[in-house]
């Protein structure tokens, strides 16, 4: 290989000509592997476990990921049970106005950071794990505390997603043990990685195909029962229209609730970031990335927002089985299923269900995914034990894969007496986890521009830029400060304790995230012995895609010369 992939040329991005310096190393296209047979590339072979080899010191991991894959990931790979389910509890602590308000906050918050993540990973191709923008544009302690924070955050989702799943297929047969579902899916996860990155591709492509067709079905369906035409069984024979935000309401619960309902938002949310990650495993990140990051603003948009509004005009926020009577998760408690059981329609609660299902194995590979890969970039960088650095002839961080699927097994922790409590706890680590990388991604970007004037360097030199620049990146971070306050307040004084302050359980199930976090900076720095960086300090340069300026300036002079509907056409998409 020449360092140069033919199809960059279209665009003017090309990998880095050398990486002198491996801490921030991240050549993400120009990787010479052994010739292998399709099985062995496939993770079927005993000769697919043995480590691999290649003749340039860089990302050995795979780069088979097609635009396709990307583009799914990021409009629908962390659609699951915190939109499908988890919006039920929400609809319940702050109704339906509370609702939108909250996704939609949040949504924006998650644009920017998907627009800072994508300017970063286009600049700085990264081999694992985007915690390294933090060590590299922060504080290398804050990075340690990020890249391990983020490792954790997937490995008990998992068990967590593998509860909910059999929790899910009691909705049709609540006989059989949920510890068998939980082994049936640990074991499909498991079977879904032997193919590595492939297999979570290919499964999160029609996953998503899958949980986008439902939404959009919900949508339709719930216009036409808005509008009054459910079948006669139902309760929306008539026209229903906008009632229910005059009676109960369109806010429960006051201020409080507008606080409570921003942690459901979030880890409805989480997991959006995941797309930054697979750009390392993509066959042309350069070229993919910027157009699968485009497609996050139409998820928010189309899926999360007006998918919101038809559960808010449908079930109202003081019905009872939003509630749900299972101490764990309750599929049953979802509006999606409750709006189609009101609406008299035989067999689409079931159907609702089936994409539920579908959605929190899809998270749970999703996790694995995420943590594996961030555990052996954590290694490669000396910041987690060498061995998880491991990557297999099959391009597999083989004992960081191995590592985050036997988290899945706090799962069956949960069978015994005490497993509502402990699932509380886990919930309670996983929380808020995400806010964090979220609001060190935009720190980042606000930290690499402030560096990038700095050095003498302009804008015009970003070949792919934030849609709203560092403003953006500070209005992102501003609003996961808020949330992050928001969350505290409630953390102090919970629902239904009348105004009082709660217990220091209380506290501490909705904001345990946040000493985790603090014990893993602390430990960062007696690792590493550094701090904060100066901006004078701060390497722009190392590990930079080459660009192309004079194909990418030919390219947007075409883009400037097209009509004003394909100029809009190209910005969205």
């Amino acid at each position: 290989m020449n360092g140069k992939d033919p199809q960059e040329k279209d665009i003017g991005l090309t990998s880095p000509a050398n990486s002198s310096t491996p801490e921030y190393e991240s050549d993400n296209i120009d990787v010479t592997h052994e010739k292998l047979g399709f099985w062995t590339r496939m993770g079927c072979t005993p000769e697919s476990f043995k480590q691999r080899i290649s003749s340039n010191d860089d990302n050995l991991l795979n780069h088979t990921l097609k635009p396709r894959h990307l583009h799914m990931i990021a409009i629908g790979g962390s659609i699951g049970a915190g939109f499908f389910v988890g919006s039920g509890s929400a609809l319940d602590k702050g109704g339906p106005a509370t609702l939108l308000i909250d996704f939609a906050i949040m949504g924006v918050m998650i644009f920017n950071v998907v627009y800072a993540l994508g300017e970063l990973a286009v600049m700085y191709p990264v081999s694992g794990g985007f915690y390294t923008y933090s060590t590299r544009f922060i504080d290398p302690s804050w990075g340690f505390a990020m890249g391990w924070n983020y490792v954790f955050q997937w490995a008990i989702v998992l068990p967590l997603e593998l509860v909910v799943a059999g929790f899910t297929v009691g909705y049709w047969n609540p006989d059989i043990n949920v510890g068998v579902w939980i082994t049936v899916f640990l074991i499909a996860i498991v079977i879904i990685n032997v193919f590595g990155v492939l297999g979570f591709a290919e499964e999160e492509f029609w996953s998503s195909i899958l949980k986008l067709a439902a939404v959009v079905i919900f949508m339709i369906v719930g216009l036409i029962l808005v509008c009054g035409g459910g079948p006669s069984r139902g309760i929306y024979s008539e026209y229903w229209g906008a009632r229910l935000w005059y009676d109960p309401g369109a806010f429960k619960n006051g201020f409080k609730g507008v606080c409570a309902v921003f942690v459901t938002a979030a880890f409805a949310f989480s997991g959006t970031e995941l797309v930054g990650l697979a750009a390392a495993e993509a066959e042309n990140p350069a070229k993919a990335l910027p157009g699968a990051i485009k497609q996050v603003f139409w998820r928010i948009t189309l899926f999360y927002i007006i998918g919101l509004l038809f559960v808010g005009l449908l079930v109202s926020s003081t019905d009872d089985r939003l509630l749900g009577a299972n101490p764990f998760i309750n599929v049953a408690a979802s509006p999606f299923v409750i709006a189609a059981k009101d609406a008299g329609l035989i067999g689409y609660d079931s159907f609702m269900n089936l994409i539920i299902l579908v959605s929190v194995i899809s998270i749970g590979n999703s996790g694995v995914y995420g943590g594996s890969r961030t555990l052996t970039a954590l290694a490669e960088q000396g910041y987690a034990p060498k061995f998880f650095a491991y990557i297999d002839r099959s391009g597999r961080p083989l004992f960081s894969t191995i590592a985050i699927l036997l988290f899945g097994c706090l799962g069956y922790v949960t069978l015994s007496a005490s497993g509502p409590i402990v699932f509380d706890w886990l919930l309670a680590l996983s929380g808020l986890a995400a806010l964090f990388t979220w609001g060190s991604i935009c720190l980042a970007h606000i930290r690499f521009r402030k560096a990038w004037a700095h050095q003498g360097h302009t804008l015009d030199e970003i070949p792919f830029k934030a849609v709203f620049g560092v403003y953006g990146s500070y209005a992102g971070l501003i609003l996961i400060f808020l949330v992050l306050v928001a969350q505290f307040y409630i953390a102090l004084y919970p629902l239904g304790k009348m105004g009082k302050i709660g217990t220091a359980e209380d506290f501490f199930k909705q904001y345990l995230a946040l000493p985790v976090v603090i014990v893993f900076w602390i430990c960062g720095y007696f690792w590493k012995r550094t701090g904060w960086l100066r901006t004078s300090q701060i390497d722009v340069d190392t590990g930079r895609r080459e660009v192309n300026w004079q194909l990418i300036n030919a390219t947007r002079a075409e883009i400037a010369s097209y009509p004003a509907w394909k100029r809009l056409g190209y910005f969205l998409f």
